[in-house]
């Protein structure tokens, strides 16, 4: 599919956004998240103390490189990336290899043969962690490059690697109201659309699904709805992600999913004026790493 139909990069510069308070000689003042995957390098940096974003940056993908050898060649030449003395560092990374457990049944040492359910990890490529959901009670067990995983456990020893599902399911759990309906959002990335259910601040569904056509989505969509008994006619969708309201994939989404929008970035944080220009709908994932422990 033509990322013109889905993607804000194919239709505007790609945001590097940097609040002039932000100070490069107090790192210890801040927290650096980073995201990759097929998407791309995602930088953001929080402002601990104000709780505030003030840097955002976005680097599209380079296909012919592997993302290890991306992460390094932005960290050798960016100012802040690769530095030491952050409060805290997190990545998350962006696939569909992870599953959910509950965390009474997880224990510490299968990882592998929890995932190896969904998810055959390649030992020469991949390696699998977990990140534990205490309030949720609930545990993600996933696989990282193994490449990635090593380049940020040497840059990073006490950073914290996890899956892009668990930002989206803190930042969404924190967005949602208690006693709320079940309802479905909808995180749309490079061909791949990662779908949450929740209901009363509970996750009852998670997935991500690979697409290469606007139907492809649409079906997906519609099947987690009918699944879980949700009306595309009646029911609210949520959408955040690389996505445009004047694209193409959102006026044929509209067609079928009648009571569609876009969301917010996570509530009861602060941003920087120098992202105002940017989607509200768009980073859901990068900010919400500032609501994962």
């Amino acid at each position: 599919m033509p990322d013109s139909l889905y993607t804000a990069s194919a239709h505007a510069a790609l945001p590097r956004l940097r609040d002039e308070t932000l100070d490069p000689d107090q790192l210890a003042a801040y927290n650096l998240y980073l995201s990759v995957g097929a998407a791309g390098l995602r930088v953001g940096v929080a402002d601990v103390r104000r709780n505030k974003f003030v840097l955002l940056e976005d680097y599209a993908p380079q296909p012919d490189r592997p993302l290890a050898e991306q992460l390094q060649g932005l960290a050798g030449q960016h100012d802040l990336v690769g530095q030491a003395g952050w409060n805290q560092v997190r990545l998350a990374v962006q696939n569909r290899h992870f599953t959910l457990l509950p965390a009474p049944l997880f224990r510490e040492g299968d990882e592998a043969t929890y995932l190896q359910l969904h998810h055959t990890p390649d030992a020469l490529q991949e390696v699998v962690r977990y990140y534990p959901h205490p309030a949720r009670d609930m545990v993600n067990v996933f696989a990282a490059d193994r490449q990635v995983a090593e380049w940020f456990a040497q840059m990073y020893p006490t950073g914290k690697l996890l899956h892009h599902t668990s930002a989206l399911l803190e930042g969404l759990v924190h967005q949602s109201d208690r006693g709320a309906p079940r309802r479905l959002y909808v995180s749309i990335s490079a061909h791949q659309v990662t779908l949450i259910v929740i209901r009363d601040k509970k996750p009852e569904f998670c997935n991500v699904f690979t697409f290469a056509t606007p139907e492809d989505l649409i079906y997906y969509i519609i099947l987690v709805m009918q699944e879980l008994q949700l009306n595309p006619d009646q029911d609210p969708v949520i959408v955040w992600g690389d996505l445009l309201h004047d694209s193409a994939l959102f006026t044929i989404l509209r067609k079928y999913v009648r009571n569609i929008r876009f969301g917010n970035r996570p509530y009861d944080l602060g941003y920087s004026y120098r992202l105002n220009d940017v989607f509200e709908y768009r980073y859901f994932d990068l900010f919400s790493l500032h609501l994962c422990g």
